[in-house]
Order: C-alpha cells, then sequence, then structure tokens
C-alpha cells in the first residue's frame, strides 16, 4: 500500500491562513463490499489530517469469486489542503489493474482547478472527455470517499456534498436528511452521473441512491459503519469490519 504523502500538503495548507486548523485526525478504513449479498471485494483507505493538510492512501478490489472469475484492482493515493469543512487536492495518483487495462493516471491540481492530467501508457481521447480546465472545485476520487467515510463529530454527520472529476467525467455524491435511529444516525444520499458519461452510460443508469449508516465511536465520533445502494449489477452494500 502507497505511503501517506503529506509535505506537499502541509505547505500548500499554508494558503489557508486565516481558517482555524482542524483538529488532527488519523482513518483506517476497511469495508467489505457485496453485491446481491454475496463478497465481492473490499475497500481500504487510510487518511490523515495534520493542520490544514491532509494525504490518504487506497485501495479498491475483488476478492473471492469475483476476484477469481474477474481481477480487479485500484490503488489510489491523494493529497490536499483543507478549509473549514472543504476539501482542496492538489494531486492525485491512480493505478488500475483490470483485464481491460494497465494504467497509472495523475491528476495535478492548482487552487481547486486540475491542470494537468495524464495517462501511463497514454489513452486515446474520447469525445466525450471534459476539459480539465473547466473542472474548478471539484475532487477526485478518493478524496470524496475520504471526506465522506472519515469519523466526523455529530453535526457533521449527513453534511456533504462532493462534485467529483476523474479525470475526463464529471459526477456528484450528496448526502442530507439526517434521522436518528437509536445510537446511530442514518442519511439518505444520492451518487449522480453529470458529465462525460457515454450514452450507453446515461441511459443504463444515471443516478444511484443510497442509503449510509452512521454508528458512534468511542471517542464519541461518528463513522460510517454501512452503505447501501442499488448497482447496475443489482443491490450492493458496503459494510464496515
Amino acid at each position: 500500500m502507497h505511503k501517506i504523502v503529506l509535505a506537499g500538503a502541509l505547505a500548500l495548507g499554508q494558503i489557508a491562513t486565516g481558517y482555524a486548523a482542524r483538529a488532527d485526525q488519523s482513518d483506517q478504513i476497511t469495508f467489505d463490499v457485496e453485491l446481491k449479498g454475496i463478497k465481492a471485494g473490499e475497500l481500504l483507505i487510510n487518511g490523515k489530517i495534520e493542520g490544514n493538510g491532509y494525504g490518504a492512501n487506497g485501495t479498491l478490489q475483488t476478492t473471492g469469486l469475483l476476484g477469481f472469475i474477474r481481477k480487479v484492482r485500484f490503488d489510489a493515493t491523494a493529497n490536499g489542503y483543507i478549509t473549514g469543512q472543504r476539501f482542496t487536492p492538489t494531486r492525485y495518483v491512480e493505478q488500475a489493474d483490470t483485464p481491460d487495462r494497465d494504467r497509472v493516471s495523475t491528476m495535478v491540481y492548482n487552487r481547486g482547478t486540475p491542470i494537468s492530467v495524464s495517462q501511463e501508457p497514454p489513452r486515446k481521447p474520447r469525445s466525450t472527455d471534459l476539459d480539465p480546465t473547466q473542472q474548478h472545485g471539484t475532487v477526485d476520487p478518493l478524496t470524496a470517499l475520504y471526506s465522506v467515510l472519515r469519523s466526523v463529530p455529530a453535526d457533521e454527520a449527513c453534511n456533504r456534498s462532493e462534485q467529483i472529476f476523474d479525470g475526463s467525467r464529471r459526477s456528484q455524491v450528496k448526502l442530507n436528511a439526517p434521522q436518528k435511529q437509536g445510537k446511530n444516525v442514518i442519511c439518505t444520499g444520492e451518487y449522480r452521473r453529470l458529465s462525460g458519461f457515454s450514452k450507453s452510460d446515461m441511459s443504463k443508469k444515471s443516478v444511484f441512491p443510497f442509503t449510509l449508516t452512521y454508528s458512534p465511536t468511542a471517542k464519541g465520533r461518528l463513522e460510517v459503519s454501512q452503505i447501501a445502494t442499488d448497482t447496475i449489477y443489482g443491490e450492493g452494500r458496503l459494510i464496515r469490519r
């Protein structure tokens, strides 16, 4: 697993002068991924916030029978800075290892705008690809995951909306409507494809509603314990170990 890279993030965090530094925190996040009640993969994220800088690394991979039939693995690192509750990435690197591709993708940001997107080996551009320089204010996929799945104070539960740019496509994840259920907090949410997707992808499904459950931690915070959603492959769940 990649090491968290914080040096650049902490330096750029000085841009956020005038904002009080957040309390430092570290998160070790592991989820089992189920499809139709069968374990299909796992998601692991290590994240850290120090002052106004953050760094994260993550792995998503198939396991079990599905992993035997179709091996898929994504490894990623991201770092950046935080102002208030807003995450702003400065660099994102993703390595994809799938039956269809083996590629390293890199995005570099300048004050919230992706100014460089590269792939090695290079891929042929698609007509649907978005202009990275027009995606100001978006975050990379790993930053979006870490911002949603990290532990939070109770008053921040379900208070999250992120626009995501993966290098060619733009989407959105949004949480809302917190409701108490015993010691837990439940919120509804949705993942929505916005632009840069093919007509085929948009016609299959463009909005993916989900339900997210927060559970209390020993430190008096809340952490995501489960996510239930519909996917194009059927009912899916992420269950925290």
